[in-house]
């Protein structure tokens, strides 16, 4: 795979890897696995939230939370 990429990201890319003492493309790795991460784990949530305030619906209101 090629990653285009212009003059910014490309600066940002090299901060990255400098400061993390890797190369461009370990630092270009790494931050794509922890961005989906991150939204993997924001998606889980709002899916367990979700969930939990159906199935524990009328405890919650009488608690006056929802």
């Amino acid at each position: 795979m090629t990653l285009r990429t212009d003059s910014a990201v490309e600066a940002a890319l090299a901060r990255l890897a400098a400061e993390q003492g890797i190369s461009k493309h370990e630092a270009a790795m790494r931050a794509i696995l922890r961005d989906d991460a991150e939204r993997r784990l924001d998606a889980d949530a709002a899916e367990s939230f979700e969930r939990m305030s159906v199935k524990y619906k009328d405890a919650l209101d009488r608690l006056g939370t929802v």
